[in-house]
């Protein structure tokens, strides 16, 4: 099949080297891209939204925003909406609120226009591992991209229609969710190694690790290729960002009355780490010192 790729960062590009080497055809349009890199990928390109329809030749046609979430896939999709003729098909493959794709569906479903929603996870290594994909949105239109979204995932598995519109990123935010929980872990119990009066090899620990113990996992293995290059981690600065989905895995969890205190605390973590200093922890220390004497450490 052929579809407009719109946005061609790193999870843009990967995907269209996964779908073009499967034999599909894939017009690129992305006002930064290099007409090089497209090719390599072989994707056809770059063209201007406003004029990438007149490069889709099969119906109904099929246009995937693969771009940042928020004002850039707003912007872009409500572009598509109005460029896009009814049975056509678009897809958001970032990383939106599924509360806002739920508002998406509506908006497309008005202009006679097919919407799905599709959590992607694989990252860099995707285009040679596969990408886990879930959808949410209408069955006709999951039916007839599922060729395409079959040649992206593993030959393992990997691909579900999760349900209706909005189901694909609330199942790809939980499954963040669960991934900070998972990373704070390995973290904390690296930290416990490096902070022990053994003096530990940590890389070769974590690599011993990936081998037959019930912790083995792909994360560890990025875990162990990290500190194998870097045992240190010296060049990197104590800083975690988030993207969202910690958090709005942690506020449905809320609305749910579903208990996640190890995914809460993951993402608070988060938050620590980019402090230069923890006020909350002076007035602490300041409270300890006031009704019990105890010592404090001046700055």
């Amino acid at each position: 099949m052929e579809l407009a790729m719109i946005g061609f960062g790193r999870m843009g590009s990967g995907l269209t080297g996964r779908l073009t080497a499967a034999g599909h055809r894939v017009v690129v349009s992305d006002p930064g891209a290099d007409a090089d890199a497209v090719a390599e990928k072989g994707g056809e390109g770059p063209v201007a939204l406003d004029d990438i329809l007149n490069h889709l030749t099969s119906r109904p046609r099929v246009a995937w925003a693969m771009v940042p979430a928020g004002n850039v896939t707003e912007s872009v999709l409500e572009q598509l909406f109005e460029l896009m003729e009814p049975g056509d098909i678009v897809i958001d493959g970032g990383n939106s609120n599924f509360r806002e794709s739920q508002r998406h569906a509506e908006q497309a479903a008005e202009r006679g226009l097919k919407f799905l929603d599709i959590g992607v996870s694989g990252g860099v290594w995707g285009q040679t591992e596969g990408f886990g994909l879930m959808v949410g949105g209408d069955a006709d239109a999951f039916a007839h991209v599922k060729a395409a979204l079959v040649s992206l995932a593993p030959e393992s598995g990997g691909l579900v229609h999760a349900g209706a519109s909005g189901a694909g990123h609330f199942t790809k935010m939980v499954h963040n969710g669960i991934e900070y929980g998972l990373m704070q872990a390995y973290a904390e119990g690296i930290e416990i190694l490096k902070a022990s009066e053994f003096d530990l090899k940590i890389d070769e620990v974590t690599e011993a690790w990936r081998h037959g113990t019930v912790i083995r996992s792909w994360l560890l293995d990025l875990a162990a290729a990290a500190l194998a290059r870097e045992p240190g981690l010296e060049s990197l600065r104590d800083y975690v960002e988030d993207s969202g989905e910690g958090r709005w895995t942690v506020h449905s969890a809320m609305e749910l009355d579903v208990p996640a205190p190890i995914i809460t605390l993951s993402l608070l973590e988060r938050f620590r780490s980019r402090q230069d200093e923890s006020f909350t922890a002076k007035v602490v220390a300041a409270l300890r010192r006031e009704f019990g004497g105890h010592a404090v450490k001046h700055s």
